[in-house]
């Protein structure tokens, strides 16, 4: 029988490293590769807050897209994007390449599991095949099972670090670089990529700091590991602003522009030839942290989008709009936030410092419904990652992996400690001059600065 295999790109946006391509580069005498631009989710329409996704992150993603579809045209094939809704996406490319095999990467999103099952309900003879791409252990080398999964990332990473070795194996286990790909039936449709990265350049009026795609991963990968960072990386790790205080890998790792078996495999090398020490080993702690929400995101599946989370616990926050602008426009009365919320729109990126302060101030400080945040993080995010976001943002609120409950962090103190000088904040024009977190009553009537 002639198998012919549509590969359906998600978050490993790759040629190398993907054991999954590989396969079907093995298995398919027809290959169609296709990538879905993302839609709104009934969730994300739900908790919308902004009309579109931030332009830092439709560049990020566009330019990642261009890269993928330059290198496999290398291999004489082409990248077919489609817009849409996926299941219909999805069907018109499995009837037009009359596919009987589909690929897919093992995910943990959610609503990737339903487009899943729509169409396998709509076509029972078609096989499709997953397997990992994203994560750093397969399930069987867990020491235990899902349903066992710790509630806390203390006790798994423990568990975790018990066993014998690093997972270099990753390494071996990936490192299958595809020299050809079977023919597709379809011509190219993505030549309408650089146009529109042109005018997204042009309407940023900024340099990225980020390039999408697997080979800006792979230089940024080299440069990396060839200077002293990873040495002194946890002292320099929550800086707010600085290029060189963190690997910044997080975009190409939450796009699958570069696999996590490659950095762990070029860490351990670094370790070997430079020397391991607390920094190396906390690249480490943050990867397994990763490590940790995928596989959370995994066992809860919806609870990840529930407002009690995973505790069952309701957060004594709702929803008010004037607050919601405030946060979004970085117009809170609290300068180290708005510089953050700054920095979030014009770049897509915040530090992992920035992010608690944002997500505790918004919380915690103007009292709104946790989700609403997550779905702004996730508009705008270029590391938007499905699990770390949402599983990250219930631990903040209180409903989630934490076992000590509430994270509010004390935000003038917290601006002592990060940005003493006030640099931060004057280069993102933080400065607040609004004094109260609210301009308007429960009717809508202004309040007056005496109130």
């Amino acid at each position: 029988m002639s198998i012919r295999s549509l590969y359906w790109f998600t978050n490993d946006l790759r040629i190398s490293d993907n054991p999954l391509l590989t396969q079907a580069a093995q298995n398919s005498h027809q290959l169609t590769c296709c990538y879905l631009m993302p839609s709104l989710t009934p969730l994300d329409q739900r908790f919308q807050v902004v009309a579109s996704n931030g332009l830092a992150k439709q560049r990020f993603l566009l330019e990642s897209l261009a890269d993928l579809d330059a290198k496999l045209q290398t291999l004489g094939q082409s990248l077919q994007i489609a817009t849409g809704e996926a299941v219909s996406q999805l069907c018109q490319f499995i009837e037009l390449t009359e596919s009987n095999h589909l690929y897919v990467s093992e995910s943990v999103d959610f609503a990737i599991h339903q487009t899943l099952r729509e169409v396998r309900l709509r076509y029972p003879q078609l096989t499709v095949v997953s397997l990992n791409t994203h994560r750093l252990f397969e399930q069987a080398e867990l020491p235990f099972s899902l349903a066992a999964l710790p509630d806390s990332f203390s006790v798994f990473r423990k568990q975790v670090e018990s066993l014998d070795g690093r997972y270099s194996s990753q390494s071996a286990r990936w490192n299958s670089d595809i020299t050809a790909l079977p023919p597709s039936v379809l011509s190219s449709s993505s030549s309408w990529l650089s146009s529109v990265i042109r005018s997204i350049n042009l309407e940023l009026r900024s340099s990225p700091l980020w390039r999408g795609g697997e080979s800006a991963a792979l230089e940024h990968l080299e440069d990396y590991f060839s200077s002293d960072a990873p040495l002194i990386y946890k002292q320099t790790r929550n800086a707010l602003d600085e290029w060189e205080s963190s690997t910044k890998f997080s975009p190409w790792l939450a796009n699958g522009c570069l696999s996590i078996g490659r950095l762990l495999a070029r860490l351990n090398d670094y370790e070997t030839q430079r020397g391991a020490n607390e920094s190396t080993y906390w690249i480490y702690f943050e990867l397994l942290w990763r490590e940790y929400f995928q596989w959370y995101a995994l066992k809860y599946g919806a609870q990840l989008f529930q407002f009690s989370g995973i505790k069952g616990q309701v957060p004594l926050t709702s929803y008010y709009p004037q607050r919601m602008r405030s946060w979004i426009n970085g117009t809170t009365p609290y300068p180290i936030v708005n510089a953050a919320m700054k920095q979030l729109k014009a770049t897509g990126y915040l530090s992992n410092r920035s992010r608690q302060l944002v997500a505790s101030c918004l919380v915690h400080e103007l009292s709104i419904d946790w989700r609403y945040g997550a779905q702004y993080f996730q508009s705008q995010l270029i590391d938007y990652d499905v699990a770390s976001n949402w599983g990250n943002w219930q631990y903040l609120a209180g409903v989630g992996a934490d076992p000590r409950g509430h994270r509010r962090f004390d935000l003038a103190k917290q601006t002592a400690l990060y940005d003493p000088e006030l640099s931060f904040i004057r280069h993102w024009q933080g400065e607040a001059d609004q004094h109260s977190i609210d301009v308007v009553d429960m009717v809508d009537w202004p309040v007056s600065p005496a109130q």
